[in-house]
C-alpha cells in the first residue's frame, strides 16, 4: 500500500508505523491475531516503511534509482519480525555504483528508522560477493537463504535470487552445513543439550525457534545438494511442508515469542516463572479451553510437549546431512550396516526397523524387538531413525497390549539401564512414551517443572543427567572434577548389582509428581509396585527402595560437622551395609550434579568422599575412638610438625582443643599458615590471609574470641557488597579463632579494580580492630531495593540436641538475603550464645546455615531454645525489609 501524499515526510511515515504497530499489538492481545499473523503484520509495515523512505532518498538523488535494491534477509526475508526482534536489511549494489555513493543515503534511512524505535541490522553488499562464503561470518549466508525483494532494483535483485545464492548454494553447500552443524551444536551445547529447563529460552534453546530455522536451512541445502532447480529464498523456513505436530508446534512458538516480548517490551525470550504465570492465566496457545487461570505446571508441559517436537525434527536433520557427522563432535558417527538380531538393524549410527520379522509381524509393535532395541541405543549410543521413531510411536497401543512383565521385562530393563548411553536412551523411550508403557510411575513427573531457583532442570530430565553422571563415572576422567569422579569411578566398579542404582536412580523422584509433603517416602512407596511387578527378590527391593527413601540423608548430613564421631555414628546407622553406603555416595555425587552445572563444586566432592571413608571406617569397624581426641597421634598433626621443625609443643598447643574437623579440612601448609598466624599476635592481634579468585574468594581470620566476632567480620564483608557462600567457624582452648569465610563480589569490584585488594583487606581489618565501626561501614554501603526473589523461600529454624553431645545443633533455612549471617550472628551472640562450629551454605535462593551452640559451656535447654527462636525469626525478617 502506498503512503498517502500528506504523509510523505519521514516523520509522517514514522507516525503511521507506529500506529500501525499500535494496532498489531491490540490485536494479538485482544486474542484476535495469531503469532504467525502478528509477525507477518510487521515485516508488511515494515515494508511500507523502508519503501517510502528509500523513495525520499531517491527523490534526493536519482542516482539511488538504479543499481542498488533493498532486501529482507533473515527473520525479515521470511517475514517473520516479532514484536521487538532485529530487522535484517541488505543494501545490494550492483558494482557499479560506488559505495560511498549511496552510504550517506543508508545512513540516513537507517535513522530514521533507529528513530522509530526499529533496531536494524543493515548490511552492505555487492552482487559478487554474495557468491562467496566466509566461514567466520556464516551468520550472513544463512541470513541469505531467506531474502525477499523490499524496494530498488529489482532487476538486481532477480540476479541476487536466481543466480548468486544459487550458485553459493551449489558451490559452498557442504562447507555452510559443516559450519551451521558447528553452530547449532555450540548452541545446544550452551544449554547442557537439553529443552527441560526451568526458565528456557524459547529461542535459542534446543527444540526452541531457531532450531526451526535450522530444519529449514537445512532442508535448503539438501535441495541445493541434489541440484535442484528449485528457487531457492522466498518459501519461508519450511514448517508449512512438515507434519501437522511440527506446524503446530512452529506456531505455538511463534505466539509465545509474541506474548513474551509484547510482556518484557524488549526482545527477551525467556520464559521466567513471571511469564509462565502471565502465560498459562491468559491461556496463551491452549487452543480448545478457556480457563479463567490455568495452572504454570500444566502450560509449562505444553511448552515442553512442543519444543519436543522440534528438537526430535532438528536432531533428525542434524544426524542425516550426509558427508559430515564424522566431522563433527557431539553426532553420531557413521557406522558400517550390522545385523543386530531379528526386527532391525543400526546403520550409519541408526537404529532401522525391518519391514517385519522372521514371524511376519511388525517389529515395532513386538516388545522382545522394542526393548532391544532400545537396549542396543543404551550400548551403542545410536539413534532412532525418523521412520523408526514414526512407526514405534504408531505401534504404541498394540505394544501396551503385549507386553509383559516380571522377570522378563527387568530382563530388558536392566540391559538399558547399565549401557553407557541409558539416558539418551531412557529420554527417547520417554518421548515416544516407551517408558511410562514400562513404568506409569514416571508420567507423574513428565516435563515437571518444581520451582526452585537452585535446579536448573525438569524432575525428568534431572532424573536423565543423573544417570548419565553415574555412567561418565565408568570412563576417564578430565577437568576439575576428575579427582573424585576418578575415586567414585573406583566405587561404582566395586558395586555387586549396579543395575539396582540405576533402577533407584531411575525412580527416586517419581513421588514428586504426587506428594506435595516428603516425595521421598511418596517414590519409595510408589518403587515398590514397581519392583514387585518385576519380580525382584526381597534383597534387591530391599536395596533399592531404603536408596530411594534415603536418598536426602548423605546430602542432611554433609550439613552438619562431618568429622564429629556423632555425625558419622547417626549416619552410619541409617546405611547398615557397606552396600547401602556405596550406593548412596554415588547417587548422592551423581544427584548434586543433576541438579545445576555448577551445583558440585571440588569442596563438595571433598565433603562427600570424607564422609563415605569415616563411614564406612565406621561400619568396618575400624575406628579408633580413643585417637579421635588425641590430635597429637593423628597423621595430620605429624605432618604439620613435620613443617614446623622444633615447634613441637607449641604446635600441639595451638591444635588443643579445636575439632577434628578443623585438623580434616585443612591441608598440613594451611594449619601452619594460621600456626603462624596465631604466632603473631603480638605485633597484630588481627591477622588476616586474602586468596582472591574471579569465581570465589577466601578470607581466614585468625584472632582471640571475642562477643560478636564471627557477626562482625560478616558485616565487613556485606558492606563490600560480598555474597558469602560458604563459612566456617573453629576455636581452640587458648581461644585463638580461626574463621573462614568463602564468598563472591556481587558488584566485581575485586576483579575490576585489583588496587582495591589492598584496600579490602585494611577495611576488614580496621574494623576488627576497632579502627572503623562496622555499623558505620555498613551505614556507607547504599541499600538500593531489594530484588524481588525468584522463589519465596520458606524460613525454618529448627534445634537438635541429639546430633551432638556437647552442643545444641541450629538449622536454620531462609531466602539468601544481604547481611542474613551477620543478622543471625549478632542474635546469637546477644543471647549468649556461643559458636563452636559454624557452617554456612547456599543453594541457589537458599541460605542453609548450621551452627554447633554452647552456653555457658553446655547445651541450651529448651526455654533457651524458644526465645532463640522468637529472636532468630525476627531477625531474618528486619535483614529481608
Amino acid at each position: 500500500m502506498a503512503m498517502p501524499a500528506n504523509d510523505s515526510t519521514s516523520s509522517g511515515m514514522r507516525g503511521i508505523y507506529q500506529r500501525k504497530m499500535l494496532e498489531v499489538r491490540g490485536a494479538f492481545e485482544a486474542g484476535g491475531a495469531s503469532g504467525a499473523v502478528t509477525i507477518a503484520a510487521r515485516a508488511g509495515a515494515l515494508d511500507e516503511l523502508v519503501r517510502g523512505l528509500w523513495a525520499q532518498a531517491v527523490g534526493r538523488d536519482s542516482r539511488l534509482g538504479n543499481g542498488i535494491s533493498l532486501v529482507a534477509v533473515g527473520g525479515y526475508g521470511r517475514r517473520e519480525l516479532f514484536p521487538y526482534s532485529d530487522v535484517d536489511l541488505l543494501f545490494l549494489l550492483d558494482g557499479k555504483l560506488a559505495e560511498k555513493d549511496v552510504k550517506d543515503a543508508i545512513r540516513r534511512v537507517n535513522q530514521e528508522m533507529w528513530d522509530c524505535g526499529i533496531r536494524v541490522s543493515p548490511a552492505t553488499r555487492k552482487l559478487a560477493e554474495c557468491e562467496k562464503f566466509d566461514a567466520e561470518n556464516a551468520e550472513f549466508a544463512l541470513s541469505l537463504m531467506d531474502h525477499r525483494w523490499v524496494t530498488g532494483d529489482a532487476t538486481l535483485y532477480d540476479k541476487l535470487a536466481e543466480q548468486s545464492v544459487p550458485k553459493l548454494l551449489q558451490r559452498e553447500h557442504k562447507a555452510i552445513t559443516v559450519r551451521l552443524l558447528e553452530l547449532t551444536r555450540a548452541r545446544h551445547a550452551k544449554y547442557g543439550d537439553t529443552l527441560f529447563h526451568l526458565e528456557p529460552n524459547i529461542k535459542d534453546c534446543p527444540g526452541g525457534l531457531r532450531d526451526v530455522h535450522v530444519c529449514g536451512w537445512m532442508t535448503k541445502l539438501r535441495a541445493a545438494a541434489a541440484s535442484t532447480q528449485k528457487k531457492v529464498g522466498d518459501e519461508g523456513a519450511g514448517p508449512a511442508a512438515d507434519g501437522n505436530e511440527f506446524r503446530k508446534a512452529v506456531d505455538f512458538l511463534r505466539l509465545v515469542r509474541c506474548f513474551l516480548h509484547y510482556r518484557h517490551e524488549r526482545d527477551d525470550n525467556t520464559l521466567d516463572w513471571q511469564a509462565q504465570d502471565a502465560a498459562a492465566e491468559t491461556a496463551v496457545g491452549m487452543t480448545g479451553r478457556k480457563p479463567k487461570k490455568a495452572d504454570a505446571a500444566y502450560w509449562m508441559r505444553l511448552y515442553f510437549r512442543h519444543a519436543r517436537s522440534v528438537e526430535r525434527r532438528v536432531t533428525q536433520m542434524l544426524e542425516d546431512a550426509p558427508a559430515t557427522s564424522s566431522r563433527l563432535p557431539g553426532l553420531k558417527r557413521e557406522r558400517k550396516v550390522e545385523v543386530v538380531q531379528h526386527g532391525f538393524r543400526l546403520e550409519r549410527g541408526r537404529v532401522v526397523l525391518e519391514t517385519s520379522t522372521e514371524f511376519g509381524h511388525d517389529p515395532a509393535e513386538d516388545p522382545d524387538v522394542v526393548l532391544q532395541v532400545f537396549g542396543a541405543m543404551a550400548r551403542t549410543g545410536v539413534t532412532l531413525g525418523g521412520d523408526a521413531e514414526e512407526r514405534l510411536s504408531q505401534g504404541l497401543p498394540l505394544l501396551s497390549a503385549q507386553l509383559e512383565e516380571g522377570p522378563a521385562l527387568w530382563h530388558h530393563l536392566q540391559g538399558i539401564l547399565k549401557g553407557a548411553y541409558a539416558g539418551d536412551a531412557l529420554r527417547s523411550m520417554h518421548a515416544l512414551g516407551v517408558l511410562e508403557l514400562l513404568i506409569p510411575e514416571f508420567h507423574g513427573i513428565d516435563a515437571l517443572v518444581i520451582r526452585d531457583a537452585y535446579h536448573r532442570y525438569t524432575v525428568d530430565e534431572h532424573t536423565f543427567v543423573l544417570i548419565d553422571t553415574l555412567h561418565g563415572l565408568e570412563s576417564a576422567q578430565s577437568g576439575g572434577m576428575a579427582e573424585w569422579a576418578t575415586r567414585l569411578g573406583g566405587v561404582l566398579r566395586e558395586l555387586p548389582h549396579p543395575e539396582l542404582l540405576y533402577l533407584a536412580a531411575l525412580l527416586h523422584d517419581t513421588g514428586k509428581g504426587r506428594s506435595t509433603g516428603d516425595h521421598t517416602r511418596e517414590s519409595a512407596r510408589m518403587a515398590e509396585s514397581v519392583l514387585e511387578r518385576l519380580e525382584l527378590d526381597t534383597y534387591e527391593s530391599g536395596l533399592v527402595v531404603n536408596l530411594i527413601a534415603n536418598h536426602l540423608e548423605m546430602s542432611a548430613a554433609l550439613r552438619r560437622d562431618i568429622f564429629d564421631e556423632e555425625t558419622v555414628q547417626a549416619f552410619a546407622g541409617k546405611m547398615q551395609t557397606p552396600e547401602a553406603l556405596r550406593m548412596l555416595t554415588l547417587f548422592t555425587y551423581a544427584d548434586i550434579n543433576a541438579v545445576h552445572p555448577d551445583a558440585l563444586t571440588p569442596w563438595k566432592a571433598e565433603n562427600l568422599w570424607q564422609l563415605f571413608i569415616a563411614t564406612a571406617n565406621y561400619l568396618d569397624r575400624s575406628v579408633d575412638e580413643e585417637r579421635l581426641g588425641a590430635q597429637e597421634e593423628s597423621e595430620l598433626v605429624h605432618r604439620v610438625v613435620a613443617l614446623l621443625p622444633g615447634q613441637k609443643g607449641a604446635v600441639l598447643e595451638y591444635l588443643e582443643g579445636f575439632p577434628e574437623r578443623y585438623v580434616l579440612t585443612r591441608t598440613p601448609e594451611q594449619v601452619r599458615t594460621h600456626f603462624k598466624m596465631a604466632m603473631g599476635f603480638a605485633g597484630d592481634p588481627v591477622q588476616l590471609d586474602f586468596r582472591y579468585a574471579p569465581a570465589v574468594s577466601e578470607l581466614t581470620l585468625v584472632t582471640r574470641d571475642r562477643p560478636q566476632l564471627f557477626a562482625t567480620v560478616a558485616g565487613a564483608l556485606a558492606a563490600w557488597g560480598m555474597n558469602i557462600v560458604t563459612a566456617d567457624a573453629f576455636s581452640n582452648r587458648q581461644w585463638v579463632v580461626v574463621d573462614t569465610f568463602r564468598f563472591t563480589d556481587s558488584f566485581r569490584t575485586l576483579e575490576m579494580n585489583a588496587s582495591e585488594h589492598e584496600a579490602f583487606v585494611k577495611s576488614v581489618h580496621d574494623v576488627m580492630t576497632g579502627a572503623v565501626s562496622v555499623e558505620k561501614l555498613l551505614s556507607g554501603r547504599r541499600r538500593g531495593r531489594r530484588k524481588a526473589p525468584l522463589v519465596e523461600v520458606e524460613t525454618r529454624v529448627e534445634f537438635d540436641d541429639e546430633a551432638s553431645s556437647h552442643s545444641t545443633l541450629l538449622e536454620v533455612v531462609t531466602q539468601d538475603t544481604t547481611g542474613l549471617l551477620r543478622a543471625l550472628s549478632l542474635t546469637l551472640a546477644a543471647h549468649g550464645c556461643n559458636i563452636e562450629v559454624a557452617l554456612v551454605d547456599t543453594e541457589g535462593e537458599t541460605a542453609i546455615d548450621v551452627f554447633y551452640l554452647t552456653r555457658n559451656g553446655g547445651k541450651l535447654d529448651k526455654n533457651e531454645e524458644r526465645v532463640l527462636r522468637r529472636a532468630l525469626m525476627q531477625a531474618i525478617e528486619e535483614n529481608a525489609r
